[in-house]
């Protein structure tokens, strides 16, 4: 997918995500979300995190934390979620529709899949749906198969075939796993969905 096409998709899935977020009442923005210990405010403060992410801050975050990548994004998660309100999350939605910046070492897919996954963190809790446009699913799943650092998700389904039923993407060697590219998705960042099947499902 051609860079440009997959900012389109950021900007597209982001405002979906604002529009979304800008409807929850006082007690949904503190639902418990899909990633562990992180409320719905949680997870809306570190997606439009990205754009707004500084090298030294990063840095010295990271060495707060003692090189700990997983530790070091959770507590600027729960940090940025309890400082901002509803209102002014969704604001900086609005801010930086449309901006370029991704944080120092990623690519423009990152961001990508960070919104595709985390809309679900956010939706699925809340009895909300959100479908996730094929063609950006596939590049993000893509994305998480080829970098190992930090889902390792060769590792993790090492035996398993994934095999999209909606679109042209297959990876992986072994026991059959079908499914949406969406589900698929999930599946590859470590996420539970009831969408699947195949003869590898029991090896989950």
């Amino acid at each position: 997918m051609e860079t440009d096409e997959i900012w389109r998709y950021v900007d597209s899935e982001r405002a979906a995500l604002a529009d979304l977020l800008s409807g929850l009442s006082p007690s949904e923005w503190e639902t418990p979300s899909v990633c562990p210990g992180w409320t719905v405010r949680d997870v809306a403060a570190h997606v439009i995190s990205s754009p707004q992410a500084r090298a030294w801050p990063v840095v010295t975050g990271m060495i707060r934390t003692r090189g700990d990548f997983n530790r070091f994004i959770f507590e600027e998660a729960r940090r940025a979620g309890a400082q901002y309100s509803g209102e002014e999350i969704v604001a900086q939605y609005r801010q930086f529709a449309g901006s370029r910046k991704h944080p120092l070492g990623t690519t423009p897919v990152d961001p990508l899949l960070d919104v595709l996954v985390h809309t679900q963190d956010i939706a699925n809790p809340l009895g909300r749906e959100h479908r996730m446009p094929p063609d950006a699913a596939r590049a993000a799943a893509e994305r998480i198969w080829t970098k190992s650092f930090p889902f390792k998700a060769r590792k993790r389904l090492a035996g398993l075939k994934l095999i999209a039923s909606d679109i042209d993407w297959t990876v992986g060697d072994g026991q059959e796993i079908h499914g949406p590219i969406e589900a698929l998705l999930l599946l590859v960042s470590g996420r539970k969905t009831s969408k699947l099947s195949g003869a590898g499902i029991s090896r989950l």
